[in-house]
């Protein structure tokens, strides 16, 4: 099994990444990134999965239709993952979603199996959490808008990290492959990236999981760049290193068995340590790079 899948290598029909649970040979998680021209439009059955309609730069109209009516929800989106949080849709189970940009634009249905019907919703900007995790030169954004605890899903967890250049985030490295209760939850886990260009150079990072001694031994040490897709079904993951100069942004979509929708980890016992160490120093400067809008009276 291949776990880092370079830009193009998750590519399916119109799909930039089709990551399904057949493909990743898991049960739960799914991953597609959509891009659409100018007055393009893409339609998808959700089936028995529930899926996050995010926009990665411009905006869209999606539509959501079942048995019970259909409904429309207008997305403003942003310019890109750099520059503001967006706004969502969710889609639940048993639909048929049509996602259509008058711009254009690049969109991200983050998915998981699941058993209960939840409605569509729309969420703005204004609603997504924007928390900043770590301190030092492990400082990170994190845009929580599909965190458990935040947004009502059956088993869907999603979230945005945004690490400054030179920076690294998912550390300490922590895992989610053990059902230890109150403790540890099991999660299959998707990392999509994008990277701040600098002067015209593309960006690029480093990402590493190293087997846990669970499940596949997961074993990962890679150069990851725009469009690149890590999957993680077991073992410790991290850090997801920035490279001087070039902000990296990655897409966490996680879902799994256990009936309890939680992000629950185990921080490795050689680097645990890490987290007592940032009370004394200070968040990066450069964090947050935006927050979340005012929300309107």
């Amino acid at each position: 099994m291949t776990y880092h899948l370079p830009a193009g290598k998750a590519a399916d029909g119109p799909y930039a990444v089709d990551v399904t649970p057949e493909s990743a040979g898991w049960g739960h998680s799914a991953l597609r990134v959509v891009n659409l021209a100018p007055g393009g439009s893409h339609t998808f059955d959700s089936g028995g999965s529930e899926w996050i309609v995010l926009p990665l730069s411009g905006g869209c109209a999606v539509e959501a239709a079942d048995d019970f009516g259909a409904q429309t929800f207008e997305l403003i989106g942003r310019d890109s993952v750099f520059t503001g949080v967006s706004d969502f849709v969710y889609v639940p189970r048993g639909a048929r979603a049509t996602v259509t940009s008058a711009g254009g634009g690049r969109f991200a249905l983050t998915g998981a199996r699941c058993t209960r019907r939840l409605p569509a919703r729309y969420v703005p900007a204004s609603s997504v959490p924007v928390e900043l995790r770590g301190t030092g030169s492990c400082s990170r954004q994190v845009n929580n808008f599909g965190a458990a605890g935040v947004f009502e899903c059956d088993r869907l967890i999603a979230v945005e990290v945004l690490t400054p250049g030179g920076n690294w985030s998912s550390f300490p490295p922590h895992k989610h492959d053990e059902h230890r209760p109150g403790e540890e939850s099991v999660l299959e886990e998707i990392y999509y990236f994008e990277f701040a260009p600098h002067d015209g150079t593309p960006g690029l990072g480093y990402q590493r999981v190293s087997p846990s001694g669970r499940g596949r031994g997961t074993d990962v040490l890679a150069e990851v760049r725009d469009g690149d897709v890590v999957l993680i079904p077991d073992g410790w993951h991290g850090p997801s290193m920035a490279v001087p100069g070039h902000h990296m942004y990655y897409l966490n979509v996680m879902a799994g068995p256990e009936p309890e929708r939680a992000w629950l980890i185990r921080d490795h016992p050689d680097h645990a340590w890490v987290r007592d160490t940032w009370p004394a120093q200070p968040v990066d400067p450069r964090l947050p790079l935006y927050t979340a809008p005012e929300r309107s009276a």
